[in-house]
């Protein structure tokens, strides 16, 4: 995994059962993506409201493997992927205690936000996901090399 973004379960993530409410997973990914942007040098500000380009989610997907509750220390692991010119898509594991108690994926298009076109992705969007396959490529071969 390439970014790792810690946080705290609060009781506004929760549900009547007390168990963070099914769509509240993926805003907590959302954050780790914000997270990660940030961490490599993305201004915040200029990227979210930059009129001209816009990446939104057009495929999300949950499992659960555990419930996690209130006060539960969580890591969200990220590793983003290129899947064509104009694509991509990010891998999220959330543990808790070393247990992966749920997984998610988003999959962004980067459209043209007046005309709403499709378009290749933006240079910056592109060097962080080059970035994080050579750091997610690194971690394969350090894990690979414990292993033997």
């Amino acid at each position: 995994m390439t970014f790792t973004y810690h946080r705290t379960i609060k009781f506004s993530d929760t549900d009547a059962a007390g168990v963070v409410y099914f769509a509240n997973i993926l805003s907590i990914c959302h954050e780790a993506y914000e997270e990660s942007l940030a961490a490599s040098g993305i201004n915040m500000q200029e990227f979210f409201t930059n009129p001209s380009v816009a990446f939104p989610i057009v495929h999300a997907n949950v499992d659960f493997f555990r419930p996690i509750f209130c006060g539960d220390k969580i890591l969200v692991q990220l590793v983003p992927q290129k899947l064509g010119l104009e694509k991509f898509e990010i891998n999220y594991e959330i543990s808790l205690d070393a247990v992966v108690v749920a997984k998610a994926i988003t999959r962004h298009v980067c459209i043209d936000a007046i005309s709403r076109s499709k378009q290749e992705l933006s240079a910056e969007i592109t060097q962080w996901l080059e970035s994080n396959r050579r750091e997610a490529e690194g971690a394969e071969r350090r894990k690979a090399r414990e292993v033997i």
